[in-house]
């Protein structure tokens, strides 16, 4: 099991909006996740920032390469661009990794 961490920024005055779209979040999006392997997935906001993180029992290779081949993770980032910002990695077409630099289990 490999964890996975992101970070992206809201734009101003849409903290409400993006937890409300999360409280709302589509089936086939919860199912893509599923398919991807990725479980204990958490989101936490301070001020405008967001961090993201979560456990890809299949690796984050693979977890990556579904979301990047999904058209509905493609239409899920369409519809959050008016909410946030999130910078991609052109390699994978998903999140930059963050480098994890601690852990305690």
């Amino acid at each position: 099991m490999e964890r996975f961490a992101w970070k992206a920024r809201l734009l101003p005055g849409a903290k409400a909006e993006y937890i409300r779209r999360h409280d709302e979040i589509w089936p086939e999006m919860t199912e893509l996740l599923n398919s991807a392997g990725i479980h204990n997935y958490s989101i936490w906001i301070t001020g405008d920032e967001i961090f993201g993180c979560y456990e890809s029992e299949k690796g984050n290779d693979h977890a990556s390469s579904i979301q990047a081949a999904s058209p509905v993770v493609d239409r899920w980032n369409e519809y959050m661009k008016d909410v946030m910002v999130m910078e991609k990695d052109p390699q994978t077409g998903t999140h930059y990794r963050l480098e994890q630099v601690f852990y305690h289990p």
